[in-house]
């Protein structure tokens, strides 16, 4: 759950630390005050895409910190472990910065991440639903993943093994549709790959041919200064008068003192080694001289042979070495095309065999998936009936549609709102309250499954009111119990059945706007409501009715968790 919420020069918001209890929790306020400015700053600190318009005006940087407490068994402690994270005493601290500059740097426990990884660790402990997930169960696309989640330890073996399937079979299928293009396009494909290829083997390139004919050449080019360094160095050398023979003489001068002296024995032996060096290298240095030559007519073949290269490298790779390798697989490309005929009815049997694969794996799957879809079908209907929509109908349908990486099932979602009407589409027949409820049932059903510490909702209950926003707070609770929920809201009935009540407001100091959060108790809270249900005027009889609403909250509280317990 989470427990510490720090956020600072976040959008109108200067500092705020919150503190949040198990259980759930809602928040309420005026209109722009702030709500769901809360809401974009956890929806940040779990991996959502920053902006530096974020960053409060005037301000280098927005930090957000959130400490979370999770049981030993939460699926973030495995995960948080493979990328060497450290979770000691069940505490995940997450931190996100944002600077004016655009830069982002995001922390797990102390240590920096990158924002896919602190995604990744930050959908196992959030689970927020705002409104524009309405517009995602309205869309079609999005009905099979659904679908998919709901029953994934069943579907994800089946899925995995018909993906691979496919892929196997998406390959083949493009090859050959690639060989089997126009006789033209081939005929002048081929041309250029015969062309290419006969121009890259014309000139038998090597592996570090061009470097050692490179050194080669800057030998020749570079002959006579080579030739003269030589010359000096070995005159220098056998120079009588100064050279090899006046160290000569200081050897046997040595080896007669160090006969009488022996401590002077080292360095005599070190002009010794010194003289037999360099006698040594006198002779090297005179060979040298007698082996160079300079051969015009290699010097000229190098240059011929180096600007081939060059030549080949702008049309064919930045090095000799991408050269070579362009020409084997242009060879290979020739070779499958000159042996077309071949080689297309191989790639034909191929994708027929493949072909029968996807097609059997794709029928488990979606024998699986439809099975799922019952299951589905009437954990909604339950979900529904709790929320005063008993009379509605909710229905998966299939179409078979063409080879897709997610399967052969194009699934979309219907209902029957009313007695005596067709099935329609979901997006075609549900009102905003109507997709609210839906929505709230599928998160009932998928809270079960996904171990997130904490579930926000953002007006989750748009589009109700009397008996259904009290069922809808009532569901809510009972998502709550054991776990934690968090929620904005307009609705006094959902309000009420909450454990902690977070009251946002807004105030101005020194020409600016601040948001403040402040926890409201029982006084405050019954005000709170009163201004939600009867708006600015605040009567006797609404505070009366505050207290029943609160009454009767607290006893439908009491009794669902004497009976889940």
């Amino acid at each position: 759950m989470l427990a510490e919420l720090s956020i600072k020069q976040f959008a109108i918001i200067d500092e705020l630390n919150i503190t949040f209890n198990r259980g759930m929790t809602v928040l309420t306020g005026e209109t722009g005050a702030g709500k769901s400015i809360l809401l974009d700053a956890i929806g940040l600190l779990v991996g959502g895409r920053g902006s530096s318009e974020f960053v409060r005006y005037g301000q280098d940087k927005a930090e957000i910190e959130g400490l979370f407490n999770v049981e030993s068994d939460h699926p973030i402690i495995d995960a948080a472990t493979q990328y060497g994270i450290e979770i000691e005493e069940g505490t995940v601290i997450l931190r996100r910065d944002l600077h004016s500059s655009g830069k982002s740097v995001c922390r797990v426990n102390g240590k920096m991440m990158p924002l896919s990884t602190l995604r990744e660790l930050g959908r196992l402990l959030v689970d927020i639903h705002g409104q524009h997930e309405h517009q995602h169960l309205m869309d079609a696309e999005y009905h099979l993943g659904i679908l998919d989640s709901f029953a994934e330890a069943e579907l994800a073996p089946l899925l995995e093994r018909y993906r691979d399937a496919y892929v196997d079979w998406k390959n083949v299928a493009d090859e050959l549709k690639r060989l089997s293009q126009s006789e033209q396009e081939l005929a002048q494909r081929m041309d250029l790959l015969a062309f290419q290829t006969n121009e890259i083997e014309a000139a038998e390139l090597k592996v570090g041919e061009e470097q050692a004919l490179t050194e080669e050449r800057n030998e020749l080019a570079n002959f006579e200064r080579i030739h003269q360094h030589v010359r000096l160095s070995y005159e220098a050398v056998a120079d009588e008068a100064k050279g090899l023979d006046q160290i000569g003489i200081a050897m046997r001068e040595m080896e007669e003192a160090s006969a009488l002296s022996t401590s002077l024995a080292p360095m005599a032996e070190t002009i010794s080694n010194a003289y037999f060096l360099l006698e040594d290298a006198k002779f090297q240095l005179r060979d040298q001289l007698d082996s160079l030559e300079f051969d015009p007519i290699r010097l000229d073949e190098i240059e011929t042979r180096l600007a081939l290269f060059q030549q080949l490298k702008r049309k064919y790779g930045a090095t000799i070495d991408e050269v070579i390798t362009y020409g084997e697989k242009i060879a290979d490309e020739l070779k499958s095309m000159t042996n077309r005929e071949e080689h297309l009815q191989e790639l034909s049997d191929r994708l027929e065999r493949l072909e029968q694969t996807v097609r059997t794996t794709g029928l488990a799957l979606s024998a699986a998936r439809k099975q799922a879809a019952t299951e589905l079908e009437k954990a909604i209907q339950r979900e529904l009936k709790e929320l005063y929509m008993e009379k509605t109908q909710f229905e998966v349908r299939f179409k078979e549609g063409a080879y897709k990486v997610d399967g052969l099932d194009q699934v979309e979602f219907y209902m029957m709102t009313n007695v005596g009407e067709p099935f329609k589409p979901l997006a075609k027949v549900a009102s905003g309250g109507e997709l609210s409820r839906v929505m709230l049932a599928l998160k009932s059903i998928f809270s079960r499954t996904v171990g997130v510490a904490s579930i926000i909702f953002d007006e989750v209950d748009t589009g109700v009111s009397g008996r259904v926003a009290q069922a809808m707070g009532e569901k809510i609770f009972r998502l709550s119990v054991g776990s934690q929920v968090l929620c904005i809201t307009h609705l006094a009935q959902v309000a009420a059945m909450a454990d902690q009540h977070l009251y946002i407001t807004k105030t101005e100091m020194d020409d600016r706007t601040k948001t403040n959060v402040s926890t409201l108790g029982h006084a405050e809270r019954v005000d709170e409501l009163g201004r939600m249900i009867a708006g600015a005027q605040m009567t006797d009889l609404t505070k009366q009715h505050v207290e029943e609403l609160l009454t009767m909250s607290l006893q439908l509280k009491r009794k669902f968790i004497e009976g889940v317990s």
